[in-house]
C-alpha cells in the first residue's frame, strides 16, 4: 500500500479484481468504502481478461507489476481512479504506467498525485531503473500529468506521445 496526501493506494488481489470487474459495488464492500459510481471501457475490460488476470493468477510473477491500484480518497472513503503497472521491470529496468480518474474526480489533481505516490514507490524496488507512458496527443489532462511528475517527452507515434521518467535517487534496503 502506498500513502499520499490525499489517496491511499491499494494494490488489488485477484478476488478483488474479480470483484472490480463486476461493478456491482462488491469491492467497496469488501474495502468498507462508500460507493463509487465507476464503468469500465471495452478497453479496460480487453486488458483485464488478456493480460490483468492472467498475469496476476501467475504465482512466478509479482502481481503488484500486474494488477490495478486503486486510489481511495482518505476524506471521501471512495476510489476515485487506478493506476496499472503493465508489467515487470523489463531488461533496461523499465516500467510501464496507465491511468485513469472516475469522471466526478477529474480536474482535482488526482492522478498527479497517484502518478507521484507510484513514482516514490518504484525509487524502492530495486530493479526499476525508469517509467514510461503513452498518452494521446488530444489528451491534454494526461500529459500534464506526467509533465508535473517530471516526465519528460522522449518521442511520438499516430496520435500518442511517448514519455518517460528516469528513476534517481535508489534507496538501498
Amino acid at each position: 500500500m502506498i500513502e499520499t496526501e490525499r489517496l491511499v493506494l491499494k494494490p488489488l488481489t485477484y478476488d478483488q479484481l474479480v470483484k472490480y470487474l463486476k461493478c456491482d459495488n462488491s469491492l467497496e464492500e469488501e474495502l468498507n468504502l462508500n460507493e463509487t459510481s465507476r464503468t469500465i471501457s471495452p478497453e479496460l475490460k480487453e486488458a483485464f481478461e488478456q493480460t490483468i488476470l492472467p498475469n496476476v493468477a501467475d504465482k512466478t510473477k509479482d502481481y503488484l507489476y500486474s494488477t490495478l491500484w486503486t486510489a481511495i480518497s482518505k476524506e471521501e472513503n471512495k476510489m476515485i481512479g487506478d493506476l496499472c503497472i503493465v508489467g515487470e521491470p523489463n531488461d533496461n529496468g523499465e516500467i510501464e504506467i496507465g491511468y485513469g480518474t472516475y469522471d466526478e474526480f477529474q480536474g482535482k489533481g488526482f492522478m498527479t498525485e497517484i502518478v507521484g505516490g507510484i513514482i516514490e514507490w518504484t525509487k524502492k524496488q530495486e530493479n526499476v531503473k525508469s517509467i514510461i507512458a503513452s498518452t494521446d496527443k488530444t489528451n491534454t489532462a494526461s500529459f500534464k500529468v506526467l509533465e508535473k511528475n517530471n516526465f519528460i517527452k522522449i518521442g511520438e507515434m499516430e496520435g500518442l506521445f511517448n514519455w518517460k521518467l528516469e528513476i534517481k535517487n535508489k534507496t538501498i534496503v
